[in-house]
């Protein structure tokens, strides 16, 4: 017979026949015996645990234990023995005791480097689990204790599997389960680590390093324990690996490519030879999905760029940035004085890469300059462009789209009716002719194509000939071809039902696509008509998000004007747009940090858009509360500078700052605080700094004097950083750190932060650090990566100031993590450098191998300020080992790449002229050496503290902090 405990108790004959067990109470006499088959369970445990209540006597067990040999059929198969009973079967009879030997020799193989086996052996064991061991024993000590021990092992045999799976290249299908086994068992180190392993080997590695911060925090929060070492080990693997951001990607692609296979190659070797290539063609040729295709092919990496959504071209080298994974600035906020196309230049400059820009026609002459620009400056780029005219710049390759030949076009008429009416053999000479009347346009193809799912193919073909009468005849020119697609968007249009066109047209404001919940609420449609317009090929639908291809969405847009309808559209978009980042900025200050990053991440375009038209349509109190609600948003993604021209454009329709200030509307005071921010992170917005500062003073006081804290906390944190940089920033740093007592934990902890700047300007260094350390466990305990990261760093430049290079390095690496998860690769470049500074003493490979790490991300990330912090520490490593020829010549760049003027450079800056100062005094130059010295001690007072203090918090060894305090 065979036997199962786990799940509900059950029996089988050798014929396959289930044993009707009867009641509960036999069920579990069974149960009991079957927890170790072949032992004697005595009469009286058994009565006990069968019923704990005492009402099962001895005659009454016994009466049990015969009905139950009657209906297993055999009265030898339970015997009695002395002064209980045992069951006389075999362990594999026994699915609990054949998954523990399944799964012993699965975790034997997996020992042995044999994981194809183990995981056979693995996943054998685990499908003998039909439910919870021992159901229906909840009262029964024994049945607990051995299932306790069952699921413990079910789990370790799970986790054994999964490290076989993952042994066997199996990690994206392992993501999903271990997911939900680490939601249910947050402390269980394993699994932690093999999702971080899937995680990583999936290319998200700070989804990795997220899973270990949380891991950590539970472990803290619940057991008062720190990760194993073991974990730990991963941890600082996967610190180790390269964090490159990831790149845009080709949008996904849902149908097959009829046509161009040919054209494919032929592009791709052009491309092999020549820089740029443009794909030309009128709408609805195929360029954008040729270029797709291409990109799939393309050896190099590959950075795909939608410019489709775009309106200003002044804003492409931002979009640029962003398609390549990088921020505009780190998260101390400050871009070292760099623009956008400098940042581009200096992150491409020696990177293999295609780049492929999209839809570029109406934004061509910013296309063309930033292109030849970036070409010029970077020799290992190459650029794919698609438009309807060149960009027309010296080395330019044209590749003129043609639609498609006779043959590809009727293969995608009938795969495209095939895929909405199964089955679908029209009579070829009818499909050609469609073709033909169509222009061979693959856009038009498909839209029509698309009607076979309500129309016969007869009727669609004398439906299109009546329409395109006129557009069908004379020209085949791109403008003739321009009529046809025209006349076949608006012949599919005019097909749609009232309820579709409003859904379609209204659907043209959005930017970026949209969610299905976004599309319901702004278009006030339902997911009938969604799907509806998706099924006629009007939308498309992919990774969640609904899409309108551009040709569309500019006939779409017309109607929208033609209907009267387009300021209603764009304030319900920009309502729903406010409604959700007003949702995302608290979450953004907790836990939830990283996943409503990414939400508002997908819809940046679509903030950017509503910005603009509340901006340009002068609906302020509108602009006002969508960009500071976004605000928080934009500082933590290093994105600010993405809306600074429309903040500015605000700010002049409120009025110059004078004697008289802004026009702020009533109650707006924070929100126009917020604008004055933004605007101030472009490029041209230090005037608007300097016009605007004295009166956002007064409105940020104001909101924060009264015994309710203000709208947006997080505007706290940049007001002090940017007021950092100013002669008299104690104003500042006093209105930011009297919030300390405020019961919102995140204001409390920016509180704190800020009051350690103040204590740290005294002197007192010893009450700085406790305040850093209170904002740093007000940060950690919300789950906000951003503030948390800040206080480490600082906390930590201040252990290596005292000489604590163990806290220091410790303290480093938890912020590295961090800034990693938020994608700050600037920061990481940063603190991989502090933590060189602090290994270099005492073990300088360590050193040099995180200087040359760091030097790398910030030529990828492309900030000259993170490189010059780089070779800056490499050139300390050439003079530790005496050097001084490769030491002068490091400290020399790194001082041409430091902007003297940006605070954060400071530090960098004085130890390069240190380092200077050094190898002249041992060449015996005093002379020079006291002049790099003098230079120090001015760069030092800038920072507001004792000169001494400044020195040492920069890292400056003792000898050397004397030295400069004696030529002052």
């Amino acid at each position: 017979m065979r036997f199962a405990i786990l799940g509900e108790t059950r029996a089988w004959r050798d014929d396959g026949a289930e044993v009707p067990l009867g009641g509960p109470a036999r069920r579990a006499l069974l149960a009991l015996l079957l927890v170790r088959p072949g032992e004697v369970v005595s009469a009286d445990r058994l009565a006990d645990e069968i019923d704990p209540d005492g009402a099962l006597s001895a005659h009454a067990l016994q009466s049990q234990v015969s009905r139950l040999r009657t209906a297993l059929g055999s009265a030898s198969l339970i015997e009695r023995a002395g002064a209980g009973y045992r069951i006389a079967a075999d362990d594999d009879d026994v699915d609990a005791c054949r998954f523990e030997r399944l799964a012993q020799e699965g975790r034997a193989a997996l020992r042995d480097g044999d994981a194809g086996r183990a995981v056979a052996l693995l996943r054998e064991a685990l499908e003998l689990w039909q439910g919870p061991a021992l159901a229906g024993l909840a009262e029964s000590r024994t049945a607990q204790a051995a299932a306790v021990r069952l699921e413990e092992r079910r789990l370790g045999a799970l986790e054994d599997r999964i490290e076989g799976e993952l042994r066997l290249g199996e990690h994206r299908a392992a993501v999903a389960e271990l997911r939900e086994l680490v939601g249910r068992h947050p402390l269980r180190e394993r699994l932690a680590g093999l999702l971080m392993r899937a995680l990583f080997a999936e290319g998200g590695q700070a989804e990795a390093l997220v899973v270990f911060e949380e891991t950590r925090r539970h472990l803290a929060d619940e057991l008062g324990a720190d990760p194993s070492a073991e974990l730990v080990a991963l941890h600082r693997e996967l610190l180790s690996a390269d964090p490159s951001p990831s790149l845009a990607a080709p949008p996904a692609q849902l149908t097959s490519f009829v046509g161009r296979a040919g054209e494919v190659a032929e592009v791709a070797e052009l491309l092999r030879v020549a820089r740029l290539v443009t794909l030309a063609g009128p709408g609805g040729v195929g360029k954008t999905r040729l270029s797709v295709e291409v990109a799939a092919v393309a050896a190099d990496d590959v950075c795909f760029v939608e410019l489709a959504p775009l309106r200003d071209g002044a804003a492409l080298a931002q979009v640029l940035l962003g398609a390549l994974g990088l921020r505009e600035n780190g998260l101390h906020l400050g871009d070292g004085g760099q623009n956008p196309v400098d940042r581009l230049i200096g992150a491409l400059s020696d990177r293999l890469l295609l780049l492929v820009m999209d839809n570029c026609e109406h934004l061509v002459e910013e296309a063309a300059a930033l292109v030849a620009r970036l070409l010029a400056a970077c020799p290992r780029l190459r650029v794919l462009t698609t438009s309807r005219e060149p960009l027309g710049i010296i080395g330019e390759n044209l590749w003129q789209v043609r639609p498609l030949d006779d043959e590809a076009a009727a293969r995608l008429f009938t795969d495209r009716a095939r895929a909405v009416q199964r089955g679908f053999a029209g009579d070829p000479r009818t499909v050609r002719r469609i073709c033909a009347a169509l222009d061979n346009l693959p856009l038009a193809i498909e839209l029509a194509a698309a009607r076979l799912r309500t129309l016969h193919i007869d009727d669609l073909a004398g439906r299109l000939d009546d329409r395109l009468a006129v557009a069908a005849r004379g020209s085949r020119t791109a403008d003739g071809r321009h009529r046809t697609l025209r006349s076949v968007v608006a012949w599919s249009w005019e097909l749609l039902s009232e309820p579709e066109q409003r859904a379609a047209r209204w659907f043209t404001v959005f930017a970026g696509g949209a969610t299905a919940e976004s599309a319901l609420r702004v278009c006030g449609t339902d997911g009938e008509t969604l799907e509806s317009l998706a099924d006629k090929s009007l939308l498309e639908v992919s990774g969640g998000r609904y899409r309108m291809l551009e040709t569309i969405r500019a006939y779409g847009a017309e109607q929208l004007d033609a209907a009267g309808e387009r300021e209603p559209a764009r304030r319900a978009h920009a309502r729903h747009v406010l409604e959700l980042v007003r949702a995302a900025d608290p979450r953004l200050r907790q836990a939830g940090q990283l996943e409503w990053l990414a939400v508002l991440a997908a819809e940046h375009a679509d903030l950017l858009a509503a910005v603009r038209w509340a901006v340009e349509a002068r609906e302020v109190e509108t602009a006002l509360r969508l960009l500071a609600s976004a605000s928080t948003y934009l500082w933590i993604r290093g994105a600010a500078a993405s809306v600074a021209p429309q903040a500015i454009m605000l700010l002049n329709h409120l009025g110059a700052a004078d004697s008289v200030g802004a026009a702020v509307p009533d109650g707006l005071g924070e929100e126009y605080v917020a604008c004055v921010l933004l605007a101030a992170s472009g490029e041209t917005g230090r005037p608007v700094w300097q016009r605007h500062r004295a009166q956002a003073e007064k409105a940020l006081a104001a909101a924060w004097s009264g015994a309710e804290p203000g709208r947006y906390p997080a505007v706290l944190l940049p007001w002090m950083m940017r007021n950092a940089s100013e002669a008299d920033p104690h104003g500042a740093f006093a209105l930011v750190s009297s919030q300390r007592g405020r019961s919102e934990p995140w204001v409390r902890a920016v509180a704190e932060y800020v009051w350690g700047f103040g204590l740290l300007g005294e002197g007192d260094g010893t009450e700085a650090e406790r305040g850093f350390g209170a904002a740093a466990e007000g940060f950690r305990s919300l789950g906000d990566r951003w503030g948390t990261a800040l206080a480490l760093d600082t906390l930590a430049s201040l252990a290596g100031a005292r000489g604590d290079r163990a806290t220091a390095i410790a303290l480093t690496d938890e912020a590295l993590t961090l800034t990693e998860e938020l994608g700050a690769l600037e920061d990481a470049a940063d603190l991989l450098v502090n933590r060189g500074d602090h290994l270099a003493g005492d073990d300088a490979a360590a050193a040099r191998a995180d200087y040359a790490k760091a030097a790398d991300l910030a030529r990828r990330a492309g900030s000259a300020t993170s490189l010059a912090a780089a070779v800056r520490g490499l050139g300390d490593i050439a003079l530790l080992e005496q050097d001084l020829t490769e030491a002068e010549r490091l400290y020399t760049e790194a001082l041409e790449r430091i902007d003297p003027y940006w605070i954060r450079s400071l530090g960098n800056r004085v130890r390069a002229l240190a380092g200077l100062g050094r190898v002249a005094e041992a060449r015996g130059d005093g002379a020079a050496a006291r002049s790099r010295y003098r230079e120090i001690a001015e760069s030092a007072a800038v920072i507001g503290a004792s000169t001494t203090d400044a020195l040492r918090l920069m890292g400056l060894p003792e000898s050397l902090v004397e030295a400069v305090i004696l030529l002052r």
